[in-house]
């Protein structure tokens, strides 16, 4: 039995919370899915290193690397260098093009290996992009690189592109020249501004049946090129109704990090593959969970993932955009890195009460690989904010 911890409450009150959990069963054997699951990873920071840990942060590349091969081995594809890597949030396109190509290069010692690389325009600072010509530049150079290397790419949101572009027509212009040009299918990215405050009005309107139009209208024009569409913008509904109307051939892959379990399952006639940033901290779960789903045992699969979507949905909460906090900090807790220190500090993000509360439901959810390290690990956390 795992030791109680001492834990803060909303009100300013400590409880002493005992641990409930039980962990995960791994499988024998890599397990086969009848969706296909992307699981976006973090990057590992070294805080040893002596470096600027807001400007330039080092990378612990052989704890990132070692947690890329715990997704692989739950079966799942990994989408790298995505925003739960901090791409623009502590990890630069310089960091990011090291972890690209050492991610690629790792895949290729590991059999049945796979991932794909998020291509953005993060090297274009905002401020600096003063035509589509700029941004179509930013772009390629990503693709170019990617490419050079072997990889797939996913085309994630731009923040230089929703600052320069005037219309619909200027997406319609930056994505067909991009897509025009890739070797191999490319996944979009329909990030929200939930995760991304720069991102208001993306495709050319706020009024997500007017960008879903822009999104069809280039989807349509470029079928060849694009093997689906991952979209986060935490709203079941919105994303049932681009799947509905995605071109034949075209997958969705849902980022609700919200509404996932529902999505992924479908309703007997459609159904969303998943790129997810929680699944990064669920991992365990959401093998057994999507494992069962291609045996058609659809009570293991809901009896294992949906206790996950509380948890999900706190580390998610708004501002949606410091997930990433809680994504590491049950890497932390799970003994799949040595410290809670993250890139441009990044663990600052969120305080005493959101971890306290993202520690139960991951304990409730079994998320909890090692109990007891987990709350020795957590007690520890929690004498620094002056609890107990």
């Amino acid at each position: 039995m795992a030791k109680a911890v001492k834990l803060p409450r909303v009100d300013r009150s400590v409880e002493t919370y005992a641990l409930v959990g039980t962990p995960t069963e791994r499988p024998e054997a890599t397990p086969v899915f009848n969706r296909i699951a992307y699981a976006a990873a973090h990057v590992v920071a070294d805080p040893w290193a002596d470096a600027n840990p807001w400007n330039s942060p080092a990378i612990d590349w052989d704890a990132t690397m070692a947690f890329r091969h715990h997704l692989w081995s739950l079966g799942f594809k990994i989408a790298e260098a995505m925003d739960t890597s901090q791409r623009g949030m502590g990890l630069d396109w310089a960091g990011a093009r090291e972890l690209i190509r050492r991610s690629l290069a790792e895949a290729r010692t590991i059999a049945g290996a796979d991932l794909a690389c998020g291509a953005g325009t993060d090297q274009l600072l905002r401020q600096d992009a003063r035509s589509l010509d700029d941004v179509i530049a930013a772009y390629e150079e990503q693709f170019d690189f990617i490419e050079k290397h072997g990889g797939r790419t996913i085309m994630m949101a731009s923040r230089a592109l929703a600052h320069v572009a005037r219309s619909p027509d200027d997406y319609r212009k930056v994505y067909g020249r991009i897509l025009g040009q890739a070797n191999d299918k490319v996944v979009l990215h329909w990030l929200g501004d939930m995760f991304d405050p720069e991102l208001r009005g993306y495709w050319g309107s706020e009024r997500f049946e007017d960008a879903l139009e822009t999104v069809l209208s280039i989807i349509a024009e470029h079928k060849d090129k694009v093997e689906g569409i991952k979209i986060s913008l935490l709203d079941q509904a919105c994303e049932i109704e681009l799947r509905r109307r995605l071109p034949e051939g075209v997958i969705c892959f849902t980022g609700d990090d919200f509404n996932y379990a529902a999505l992924i399952e479908g309703d007997g006639t459609q159904h969303s593959h998943a790129l997810l940033g929680i699944f990064d901290a669920v991992a365990p779960q959401a093998s057994k969970a999507l494992a069962a789903l291609a045996k058609g045992d659809l009570a293991t699969f809901r009896g294992t993932i949906e206790p996950t979507v509380p948890l999900s949905r706190k580390i998610f909460e708004t501002p949606t955009q410091y997930y990433k906090a809680g994504v590491v900090f049950l890497a932390w807790l799970n003994g799949h890195q040595s410290h809670f220190t993250m890139p441009a500090g990044m663990q600052s993000a969120r305080g005493a009460v959101h971890y306290a509360d993202v520690f139960r439901l991951a304990d409730q959810a079994n998320v909890l690989d090692r109990p007891e390290l987990a709350a020795t690990r957590m007690a520890a956390l929690m004498t620094q904010y002056g609890v107990g």
